[in-house]
């Protein structure tokens, strides 16, 4: 490894990595047959749509408050905004795009300054870094209990680990077309 480090790199490749395995799960689950998507099922969520809604009203929380604004709990006032899959996708790409335009736009000193989170009744400040590790947790987290809910459809789950590494560069190819990437911008 030549180039020197640049600790804002590790967030712009999760970045992109959440909105490559939201793309395949979300690929995945367009192609549900009718009523799998609501079905109940055992996880944490009673649903593959309220384990997807959840994810990203999570992340509208806090990438609004990585962006400084005060959204806060109004982020969750409805658990399910989305009842389908194909609008919920669109909503999660928009929030996936906000996402990676803002760790993109990290500089390293920018990665200790305090966030604020707005808890309705109280500000967490927290440090950006920790924030964003925390919302990439989460992100992945929960995608792992879509991934095991869909093995009890009629859809195969997708793989989802194929987005950091250089190995695997022929694995990610078409989802990289569709958001017109190259490996130098994942890898970079």
């Amino acid at each position: 490894m030549t180039d020197a480090y640049d600790p804002t790199r590790v967030f712009r490749k999760l970045a992109r990595n959440n909105a490559l395995a939201n793309l395949r799960l979300h690929t995945a689950v367009a192609r549900l047959q009718p009523g799998e998507f609501e079905e109940s099922r055992t996880s944490f969520f009673p649903s593959i749509k309220a384990t997807l809604n959840h994810i990203l009203i999570v992340d509208w929380f806090y990438v609004d408050a990585l962006e400084g604004g005060s959204l806060g709990p109004a982020a969750w006032q409805n658990p399910e905004p989305y009842g389908d899959a194909a609008s919920l996708h669109a909503a999660q790409a928009a929030v996936d795009r906000r996402l990676l335009t803002l760790c993109e736009a990290l500089k390293p000193e920018e990665l200790s300054s305090t966030v604020a989170v707005h808890r309705g009744s109280r500000i967490q400040t927290d440090r950006r870094d920790d924030i964003l590790s925390h919302l990439f947790q989460h992100q992945t987290h929960h995608r792992g209990q879509v991934h095991a809910m869909l093995a009890g459809t009629s859809v195969t789950p997708p793989q989802l680990d194929e987005f950091i590494v250089g190995d695997d560069a022929a694995a990610r190819a078409a989802e990289m077309a569709r958001f017109g990437w190259t490996e130098a911008e994942l890898m970079g």
